[in-house]
């Protein structure tokens, strides 16, 4: 390239030819990169003070240089300014505001010129070249892409695409896989960043994704878009769980995926080291879902908690460890298959679990509603788990429960209202206690008891409240995670909202936290005001 600013025109355009074919990139920046290392060699000869162009022509060669000057009446600048007596004899007709060009000769280069020049012209073509790679990788996201494994750094793998280099992080390799230079390797684009010092594009061989798009080229049905998977989780290198669905009644999307014989399956599991998977169809209703999740175990019962976005899983004692799988491997990933937090009971345990809320509510009412053992008992039999239910459902509800009448129902509901008000003064003076202010009482959506976990928690004034971000405040926690926690005796992670027990939505949250946030905007009107009165007095 340094020969490239000093050879003659025929060689000039021949240089930015096989430069734009080699890099494959637009041949027009290749000509303008050279204009410009011309440019600043020009402006090192002549002064950089100057405004000095430069133009290739793209087909003869022709280089023409000149400097750009204006037009005024006094000259302040000597280098970019000319007085109208010197502008017409450079431009007849040139008036005070015009700019016009002063013609310079063309100029040898130099040694230390010419690789000045080269530089620049090497840094324009890199530039170029890296955002050709962007341009052509950025919507490639999601792909499967074929490479060469060019060098292991640290554990990460950096692969050879052909026109740009890929990069296989250890955390998106599949485990104990053993991967060697010049190895020829399939993975999935998974994220195209453009950064300073070129685009980084990453890629893996752990994500679900890839073994959806390997599906997607082993079974015709899918590509045609006739069978669908659903859903996909991943234990990389060990296990998998997809589910599908046909579109089409007479396709069977297990029998169609698996192949015959096992042929399509068993190319997917070759790419994925031996990877065993899965296949089970996909369902709308949860329940069922479920329960084909957790295949190969039998499942005797489901039962779903919307509000804490769970599900129970009863089994029969002997498929338990069958259900849970090798370190809960067989929950975990049908967890992640159908997006619910999953506890797995034996029925042993659930009529135990069953039998504790029972004699737990029971005792309950029997305490709040000062009744017998009896009555209280009926209560939970019909479904009333809490005080509030029984304080605000509808009186006939209650006194049609067999043995019950009006008035048994209009006693029963006065005592809960009673009970309820004695909860909530007994939560006023231990926030009290506690020192949370009054004015956290009037925020919306907030009763006595969540002030108390409010104060245990340390947020005791609306600053503290208003400090805080919606998550922070009111998510749940994630049950899975908290799960899984338990199953490998660790802490979890993510330990929730401050009020994330008492199943807020994020609009709630929301509306908390900006009207703890008021007086904050209050405070920053009545400043100017006050400022405004003392200039006024002064």
């Amino acid at each position: 390239m340094a020969t490239a600013v000093s050879a003659n025109k025929a060689e000039l355009i021949a240089i930015a030819n096989a430069v734009a074919t080699e890099k494959m990139i637009d041949r027009a920046i290749v000509i303008e990169a050279m204009e410009d290392a011309i440019q600043r060699a020009a402006r090192a000869r002549y002064g950089a003070e100057n405004d000095i162009r430069a133009k290739l022509d793209a087909n003869t060669g022709d280089l023409r240089l000149w400097r750009v000057v204006e037009v005024v009446e006094a000259v302040d600048d000597y280098f970019k300014q000319v007085n109208l007596k010197e502008a017409q004899k450079l431009q007849a007709g040139a008036v005070v505001g015009d700019y016009i060009v002063d013609p310079l000769p063309p100029i040898e280069f130099g040694r230390i010129a010419a690789q000045a020049a080269k530089q620049v012209i090497f840094q324009k073509v890199r530039d170029a070249e890296r955002e050709r790679q962007f341009e052509e990788f950025k919507d490639r996201m999601g792909e499967i892409i074929t490479g060469v494994v060019k060098r292991v750094e640290f554990g990460h793998v950096v692969v050879d695409l052909g026109r740009a280099e890929g990069v296989i992080r250890r955390d998106a390799q599949i485990p104990r896989e053993v991967v060697r230079v010049n190895d020829r390797i399939r993975s999935l684009i998974l994220n195209v960043r453009r950064e300073n010092r070129g685009p980084q594009i990453f890629l893996s061989r752990a994500h679900p994704d890839f073994m959806k798009k390997l599906f997607a080229q082993e079974v015709p049905e899918i590509y045609d878009g006739i069978i669908e998977i659903k859903a996909a989780a991943r234990d990389p290198g060990s296990r998998a769980k997809i589910g599908v669905i046909s579109h089409d009644s007479s396709i069977d999307p297990v029998g169609a995926c698996v192949g015959m014989k096992g042929s399509r399956v068993q190319a997917v599991v070759q790419e994925m080291q031996g990877e065993k998977i899965d296949i089970i169809p996909w369902s709308p209703d949860t329940a069922t879902f479920v329960v084909n999740a957790l295949q190969p175990a039998s499942v005797s019962r489901v039962v779903i908690d919307e509000e804490e976005d769970r599900i129970e899983v009863v089994v029969p004692d002997d498929q338990l460890s069958l259900a849970i799988g090798r370190r809960g491997q067989n929950v975990r990933l049908a967890s992640q298959l159908t997006g619910k937090a999953i506890d797995i009971l034996t029925e042993a345990d659930a009529s135990e679990k069953r039998q504790k809320e029972f004699a737990e509510r029971t005792e309950m009412f029997q305490t709040e509603l000062d009744v017998d053992e009896t009555l209280a008992q009926l209560l939970v039999a019909e479904g009333f788990g809490a005080l509030e239910e029984v304080a605000y459902v509808e009186a006939d509800e209650i006194a049609s429960i067999e043995g019950f009448d009006e008035d048994l129902a209009a006693e029963l509901q006065s005592r809960a209202t009673e009970a309820l008000e004695r909860r909530e003064e007994a939560n006023r003076t231990l926030r009290r206690e506690l020192g949370v202010s009054d004015d956290l009482s009037t925020m919306p959506h907030l009763n006595e008891a969540m002030l108390v976990t409010l104060g245990k928690a340390g947020i005791l004034t609306l600053d503290d409240l208003a400090d805080l971000a919606t998550d922070e405040l009111v998510q749940k926690k994630r049950q899975e995670q908290r799960r899984r926690a338990e199953t490998e005796n660790k802490r979890p992670e993510d330990k929730g909202g401050v009020l994330g027990e008492y199943g807020l939505s994020e609009e709630q949250g929301n509306e908390i936290i900006m009207a703890a946030r008021a007086h904050w905007f209050d405070d920053e009107e009545a400043a100017p005001a006050a400022d405004a009165s003392e200039e006024s007095e002064a």
